[in-house]
């Protein structure tokens, strides 16, 4: 294991048990959590993206102003759901925020989740053509981006234009070399993981999957990633690809901790539906002592085959408490798994 760093969903609610109450706390709170994680030694600070829901939906400011406040952490989403993305100005907002950051940002991206609302994305504009599915409409957005991303110009200068232009087809500024390779891809399945190396993306898988075949979770998974490095190397892309899984993990050192997470120590892996035709596989809350849990995931195959894992964070419990859960991951129990 190469990296570790927190994914936060950034949800906020005025529950008198939560931390987190507002939006702003939610924003300010994400910010406050990745200089923390960075001053632990911590990879990489990655945030979900949910629409009309109280959790973290634009991302882009919160990106930018991450990357300002810190010097050395990885900072992404995990995911942007693209369906509701217009790709001209989201390569302009990645190409912002990844220049501010000096060149850190991890750009997860997918077709996305089923949402709060009954087809979100066509209160935002978009909608998939005819004989389109909306995951159709997602992998078309993606492509749009991915070129774009390239940097190469496209577009028809104005002959009178109101500032000089260079010479040649323009392109979306700013552009940021280089983030077309930290671009990574959230597959559900197998097949959707082929379909991110073709693209040459990097591969993120979460804590579900579709559920192909009846095996546990984190199997599922680890052939996901095998297939995904499989169609890598069919491609012959150049450099190295990159996985990352995200797992729930507590390292119960405390009376608190036992308080919040000792209920989870028998956790499983669940099976449900995310919609009327996909059966989805949920993988386990890992919640143990340091030592339990360093041996407990060592038998997770996918974290064997990964090189990035992401730690779901509880944000609601505020930020000295993520804080010393994720210390004690990095301190207690990221070692037994070869970081660092």
């Amino acid at each position: 294991m190469k990296n570790i760093g927190f994914l936060s969903f950034g949800h906020w609610s005025d529950s008198p048990h939560s931390q987190t109450r507002s939006a702003s706390e939610a924003l300010l709170q994400a910010v406050e959590l990745a200089v923390a994680a960075e001053e632990l030694g911590a990879d990489g600070a990655y945030f979900r993206v949910h629409h009309f829901a109280r959790q973290l939906s634009s991302p882009f400011p919160l990106l930018a102003a991450v990357g300002a406040k810190t010097e050395r952490i990885e900072i992404g989403t995990a995911v942007i759901d693209m369906r509701y993305e217009n790709p001209m100005y989201m390569a302009e907002d990645a190409g912002s925020a990844d220049l501010i950051a000096g060149g850190r940002l991890q750009l997860g991206i997918s077709r996305g989740s089923p949402e709060q609302v009954i087809e979100g994305w066509r209160y935002f504009g978009y909608q998939p053509s005819d004989g389109d599915t909306d995951a159709d409409l997602a992998r078309k957005h993606a492509e749009v981006l991915l070129t774009v991303l390239e940097g190469k110009g496209f577009a028809q200068p104005n002959p009178h234009p109101m500032f000089a232009n260079p010479p040649g087809l323009l392109r979306v500024e700013p552009h940021s070399p280089g983030l077309r390779e930290r671009m990574w891809w959230g597959a559900g399945s197998n097949s959707t993981a082929v379909w991110a190396a073709e693209h040459r993306m990097n591969l993120m898988s979460s804590t579900l999957k579709n559920d192909e075949g009846g095996a546990p979770f984190h199997v599922q998974q680890a052939e996901q990633i095998r297939a995904f490095r499989k169609a890598w190397a069919e491609a012959g892309w150049q450099r190295e690809p990159r996985v990352s899984v995200s797992r729930s993990i507590f390292a119960l050192t405390s009376e608190l901790d036992h308080a919040y997470f000792g209920r989870d120590a028998e956790s499983s892996d669940q099976v449900g539906y995310l919609d009327a035709d996909t059966r989805a596989i949920f993988g386990r809350t890992y919640a143990a002592e340091p030592d339990v849990l360093v041996a407990q995931l060592a038998g997770d195959e996918a974290i064997a085959e990964a090189d990035t894992l992401l730690l779901t964070v509880p944000n609601q419990l505020g930020v000295d408490y993520n804080t010393h859960l994720l210390e004690d991951i990095l301190t207690h129990v990221a070692p037994g798994l070869g970081w660092r």
